[in-house]
């Protein structure tokens, strides 16, 4: 896969999950005030990082698998076979009603979240502009 369809996906993968966790703040947002209610989190980015990180990592041994049931020494991860997955935060609280949604901390995390998505969108124009460019010159 070349940089510029790698780069363009990973800018859409950012933006699908920033309007996954604008509906998870929302939705916290919505139920600050219900007794017991947890918060949900998205995870993202942490597995992103890891099967990224792993394709870099290759040992410099790779063992040779001469059964099918034998277990191999090292599995490159697929950046694109990571999913978005909502987790409920059931460490923490913030009432004593057993809920644990702090609004102001979830208003900062919208807030951050939507400088993320501008800044996705922004980029990927930004992508899109360099290859028009180059296609009118």
């Amino acid at each position: 896969m070349n940089t510029f369809a790698r780069t363009v996906d990973l800018l859409h993968r950012a933006m699908d999950v920033s309007a996954v966790r604008r509906q998870v703040i929302a939705n916290n947002m919505a139920n600050a005030n219900v007794p017991n209610f947890k918060r949900t989190v998205v995870n993202f980015e942490s597995e992103l990082k890891r099967a990224l990180d792993s394709e870099k990592q290759k040992p410099s041994l790779e063992l040779t698998l001469s059964h099918p049931n034998h277990i191999p020494n090292w599995k490159e991860s697929d950046y694109r076979d990571v999913q978005i997955r909502r987790v409920l935060d059931y460490t923490s609280t913030y009432n004593n009603n057993g809920n644990n949604v702090n609004p102001e901390q979830e208003f900062m995390l919208a807030t951050q979240n939507q400088m993320s998505y501008t800044l996705f969108a922004q980029s990927a124009a930004f992508e899109f502009g360099q290859i028009n460019r180059v296609l009118r010159n």
